[in-house]
């Protein structure tokens, strides 16, 4: 059923607006519009902070470290768990939140509830799990003692297209190690992360803790709060280039860093490959989050021998999707987040027809309100198009064809990015050869998705550093100290 508008207006109406900073709601007095992407209308204007509001988010932030690494990490982990249970208590409300912001489907949106919800269980469990260790020195006069303590105040950067889910992903682990917080949500997409402030004040989270800086003058407020010298952590997902100027700026500080970078997926079809299996593995790999992924499959390497009924089958899958607004009863596809976004997969497009491909199905944007653009599958892609060497973030599926296992795994690995990838396959060493041959940091074996809060997420190469969700994840937000104890 399509959500009324009466229901829309109400739930923009009770979402915070302004900064959170040391407990407070604040103005600045200026303020910025959010959009929705399948209207171009303003759902509404929140505070536009600058240089002297990102001071005071680090200065509450600093002021509150010490209560808080001091707390109980039981008291943490129940606090975490609380603001799990309020998120799924309200999924209706941040899912509507983020079709409206961001454009995703609403049923797509509820999964990323239950995504980014989980992040809050699985780090209320990881609390009170963290440990050092105790031994005796190989001399024999010595104890060892490891300890693990909280790195301090955190910089988070979040991106828009997972709302909700990279801000629990990052506020999860560091909450629960005993770190604050000063988080920055992206500018088209503020209005999740502070539902999701409010929640967490909901739960007991004390003043100070986490802080909210919302603002369309991103660089002159990462710059300041990075060059502060009591900043400790920096975690921000993004694009490479903006990671590569963050992890440069961190580095007068020598700051902890986790980045969470770009992708260009290869998606490997194999001639023993299930296609029914593939298929649907395809859709998911290509069209979650409307294709606006770092996760998205990004170019659909398949052997020649499958290639044609592969193309042929995921195509018509493709063309079927309904595309409209997400919050209208019965789409599939919603918008891109905005015009610029349309007008780069034209781009690509135009660019590998232009390089020999055929279109299958979709191939344009369609007219009138809202940045959509049709589902497209393309056919005979040169490995020379631009489409394999950029990050589509789009609803455009790339195919080009392999003769053998070592080729396939070639242009897999043609790429300076290394997030993820996907291959199908019934044999299994081949499968486990894949695998291990695959220069990324997670691999999707007859699957389409691999995200789970259980796992550790993050890629090599110009993909990232560091990793998120799993034992790991804790980890990025703690410094290890040794004690030595004479006897």
């Amino acid at each position: 059923m399509t959500v009324p508008s009466a229901t829309i207006s109400a739930l923009i109406d009770r979402t915070p607006t302004k900064l959170l900073i040391g407990g407070d709601w604040v103005g600045t007095g200026r303020t910025f519009s959010v959009e929705n992407p399948a209207t171009e209308d303003t759902l509404t204007e929140i505070a536009d902070a600058g240089v002297p509001e990102a001071v005071a988010a680090l200065d509450a932030a600093v002021g509150a470290q010490e209560a808080w690494a001091a707390t109980d990490p039981r008291q943490r982990g129940e606090i975490l768990r609380k603001a799990f249970e309020l998120i799924t208590a309200r999924a209706d409300d941040f899912a509507l939140l983020m079709t409206l912001e961001m454009g995703k489907p609403l049923s797509e949106a509820r999964g990323e509830v239950t995504y980014g919800a989980e992040f809050l269980r699985w780090f209320s469990e990881e609390a009170v799990r963290i440990a050092g260790r105790y031994a005796v020195a190989p001399s024999g006069g010595t104890r060892l003692i490891t300890m693990k303590q909280p790195v301090g105040p955190v910089y988070a950067i979040t991106p828009w297209n997972f709302p909700l889910a990279m801000g629990t992903r990052k506020l999860g682990p560091a909450l629960a190690a005993g770190c604050t917080v000063v988080i920055k949500p992206a500018a088209l997409t503020p209005l999740t992360t502070l539902a999701f402030a409010q929640v967490l004040s909901e739960a007991g989270l004390p003043d100070g803790v986490v802080n909210v800086v919302t603002t369309t003058k991103s660089g002159d407020v990462s710059k300041r709060i990075i060059s502060d010298p009591r900043l400790r952590k920096l975690t921000f997902t993004g694009s490479t280039p903006v990671g590569q100027q963050l992890i440069a700026q961190s580095a007068e500080q020598v700051l902890k860093v986790s980045m969470e970078l770009g992708g260009n997926a290869p998606f490997l079809v194999f001639g023993d490959a299930d296609l029914d299996k593939a298929v649907d593995g395809a859709m998911l790999a290509k069209m979650r989050n409307i294709g606006e992924a770092c996760t998205a499959a990004n170019r659909f390497i398949v052997h020649e021998s499958v290639a044609p009924e592969f193309s042929r089958r995921f195509a018509e899958r493709m063309g079927a999707l309904s595309v409209g607004p997400g919050y209208e009863d019965g789409i599939q596809v919603g918008p891109l987040i905005e015009q610029k976004a349309v007008n780069k997969v034209n781009e690509l497009v135009a660019d590998a027809v232009d390089s020999g491909a055929t279109v299958l199905t979709g191939g344009s944007e369609i007219d009138g309100k809202g940045y959509f653009y049709r589902p497209t599958v393309l056919t005979d892609v040169p490995p020379t198009a631009d489409v394999f060497h950029q990050e589509i973030f789009g609803p455009v599926a790339p195919v080009t064809t392999f003769s053998s296992d070592e080729e396939g795994l070639l242009l897999a690995n043609d790429t300076e990015y290394g997030l993820v990838a996907y291959a199908f396959t019934s044999d299994l060493s081949r499968a486990l050869k894949v695998a291990e041959g695959l220069q990324t940091g997670m691999v999707g074996i007859n699957q389409g998705v691999v995200s789970n809060p259980a796992a550790p997420f993050g890629g090599v190469k110009q993909s990232g550093l560091g990793r998120e969700g799993g034992n790991e994840g804790i980890d990025e937000y703690l410094e290890t100290k040794y004690v030595g104890i004479a006897l």
